[in-house]
This record gives C-alpha cells, structure tokens and sequence, in this order.
C-alpha cells in the first residue's frame, strides 16, 4: 500500500511539474524568427502592392518604415491594432516614416479598414503566403473555421517591425500569441530614436 501511496504522489509531482514547465514556456510566446531580429537587415522579399504591381522590401532602404503583419479584417486583435495606431499615424508619418501592412487578405477588403479610420497606410499583399513563410511568420490553420471558405486555412503570425533608413530592423515585437500587440507608443519611440 506504500508502494503504491508513493508512486501516486510520485506522479502527481511530474504531472505538477510538467505542467509548470509547460505554462513557463508559453509565458515566453513565440521567439522571433532568426532573420527577422533587431539588428539584422531586413530580408528581401516581393509582394504587390495596392495597384497590383510587385513590390520589394529593398525599396524601403532610404525612409525609416514601420511594417506590421496583420492577419486580416476578420481578426478583432488586428483590426485592434489597426484603430490604436491610427492615433499615432499622424506623428509616425511627420517623423518621415512610412508605415505599411502587410496581409494575405485582399486589399480590396483592407482598403475598407483604412478608408473607415480615415488614414492613408499603404498596404502589401501576400496571399500566397509566400513572404510569410519565407520569414518564418506562417500560422498554420490560424483562420477561424467561419472564415476559412472566404480567407483560406493559413495565416500571417502577427508581427511589428521598425525599420531604419538602411534597412536595418530596430524593432521587432512578434506577438507573443494571438490576442496580444506591440504599444503603438512603443513603435512610436523607436521611430522617433531613428
């Protein structure tokens, strides 16, 4: 009966301490990927802008950019962040910077985002996935079942860069889980120290 006894609280003890080792590992989030770290230049990648023409990320070498990977108009976490940067838009843009989102949504739709907070982002298509995958961003079967037949299975990981004159990010918040975005202050401040 001892025996037993121990093995019991033996067992509760790992099912106690995995637990734990779990909740302390998804307290952490998601790391940024590799290439896309503070410090390292900003990987090249094409993708299309509003008028359907290719654009590329080497383009941005010459303004300070923040660039945001937003899932879409469906995700209220994006659509969040979209109306709490519109608050900044104004001094990010008199600081010379550019900001942009870049979505595997249509742009017809997210057009419609800007157009309803009456500010003039610029926006870049990937719906491919393409740019995504290439920097390690894709969130596989991140689109809520509702909106899978309109948006596809697959997504963008939300994530916020700032990028210098250069190039160089100086910024990178990748959302450490779906519900959370970077202080629009904070992009703000980083813009600002460029």
């Amino acid at each position: 009966m001892e025996n037993t006894f121990a093995w019991i609280i033996a067992a509760i003890v790992l099912l106690v301490a995995g637990i734990g080792w779990k909740l302390r590992s998804m307290s952490k989030g998601r790391p940024a990927p590799a290439a896309l770290q503070a410090g390292q230049p900003l990987p090249e990648f094409t993708a299309e802008d509003e008028q359907g023409n290719q654009v590329h990320s080497s383009q941005l070498i010459g303004t300070p950019v923040v660039l945001l990977f937003v899932r879409g108009t469906w995700c209220p976490f994006c659509t969040r962040q979209v109306e709490n940067l519109t608050k900044h838009y104004k001094e990010i843009s008199e600081s010379g910077a550019r900001l942009i989102l870049l979505t595997p949504q249509s742009l017809e739709t997210t057009r419609r985002v800007a157009d309803f907070f009456k500010v003039d982002f610029e926006f870049w298509l990937d719906e491919s996935l393409h740019v995504t995958k290439q920097l390690g961003l894709l969130l596989p079967a991140g689109v809520p079942d509702d909106y899978r037949k309109e948006y596809g299975e697959n997504t963008i990981w939300p994530a916020s860069l700032v990028i210098d004159a250069k190039g160089i990010i100086r910024y990178s918040g990748i959302s450490r889980f779906i519900v959370d975005r970077p202080n629009p202050e904070k992009l703000l401040s980083v813009v600002k120290s460029l």
